[in-house]
């Protein structure tokens, strides 16, 4: 055997290894980012803007609440949330409620918590499904109030800011809208046109244009989470398992790395048994919020400046008390 052909084995096995990685991170996201983009399509066609300021409560503070708890009813994804947040914020939902769903979605949902229960079957599952829940619920909540103190201009992306309603009414001239990403439920509801075909074809063409949007930002992410997968010597991670702090600063920024479903990614944690369980938690918790795909998903409605504070702000806060809760000797 030739020296070309001793490089091309190894060569081969990780083309090959990290092949199976990307594609795995991708074929198990697309599925939640397709149904995210279809729910994103049928709100823009058939949910008229007036109906989300009448399904919260007046309360600014009960609003944000009850948010954190809507991914209870609506689960979903964090690849999906994304899409149909930036929906929801175009259709006038406040952006701290908002905010406050697309960060608990991914946890606070019946299908996250049976997958955490049954990945962490022997290894105290209650408490693990019942802390997942709780910390999520409650960080997204908080951050909720701190961005309903912020101005949208400081938040949003301009293209975003240029199709909320009150300055889509101020840019009309006539029927006639200039923002460049207009509601089509305003458009139909002006012109009168409302056949249930119209607003079919409306949602088919606003979430192909969603999903293609954020598809591309998805492959982005898998291919540095494959990337990671493979060019990295798992090995060398166990010796920061030794101090609760390090376990948990490591297992965060591994999940930001990996970019997990929320779905799935309790099975990996459960793996992971040279951890202690803070650390599985803070992994879960803060991978499931942020990671290296969202980073870029995040960008299409909120502006970097604000995507970096939060990435920033919730890795010091999961990571401060997920540590703090290690003398409990879970």
């Amino acid at each position: 055997m030739t020296n070309d052909q001793f490089c091309f084995i190894p060569l081969f096995a990780f083309s090959s290894d990290f092949a199976y990685s990307f594609l795995s991170i991708l074929f198990e996201g697309i599925p939640f980012l397709l149904l995210g983009s279809l729910l994103s399509g049928i709100l823009d066609a058939f949910l008229p803007s007036k109906v989300m300021t009448r399904f919260l409560p007046k309360d600014s503070g009960m609003a944000i609440v009850l948010s954190g708890l809507l991914g209870a009813v609506f689960p979903m994804c964090e690849c999906g949330s994304v899409m149909v947040v930036r929906r929801l914020i175009k259709k006038g939902l406040p952006i701290s409620c908002a905010t406050t769903y697309m960060l608990a979605a991914p946890i606070v949902n019946p299908v996250v918590a049976l997958s955490t229960f049954a990945a962490f079957r022997g290894q105290t599952p209650w408490v693990m499904m019942s802390l997942r829940l709780s910390l999520g619920f409650l960080i997204a909540v908080v951050v909720g109030f701190i961005v309903r103190q912020i101005s949208p201009d400081k938040l949003l992306q301009k293209s975003i800011l240029d199709t909320l309603p009150g300055r889509r009414r101020a840019a009309r001239t006539g029927f006639r809208i200039s923002a460049p990403q207009s509601d089509a439920v305003d458009l139909i509801e002006e012109t009168g046109r409302t056949s249930f075909r119209l607003k079919l074809l409306t949602a088919s063409r606003s979430a192909a244009s969603d999903f293609l949007d954020v598809a591309f930002l998805l492959v982005i992410g898998a291919a540095l989470a494959g990337l990671f997968n493979t060019a990295v010597d798992q090995t060398r991670i166990l010796p920061l398992a030794s101090s609760p702090l390090l376990s948990t600063v490591s297992l965060m920024s591994l999940a930001f790395v990996l970019a997990l479903c929320s779905t799935s990614d309790a099975f990996i944690a459960a793996s992971l048994v040279s951890f202690p369980f803070v650390a599985k938690l803070a992994f879960l918790v803060f991978g499931a919020m942020f990671d290296i795909k969202l980073y870029f998903l995040y960008g299409l409605v909120y502006r970097r400046r604000f995507v970096i504070a939060l990435l920033v702000g919730l890795f010091i806060g999961i990571g401060l008390i997920c540590v703090r809760l290690s003398v409990l000797n879970l």
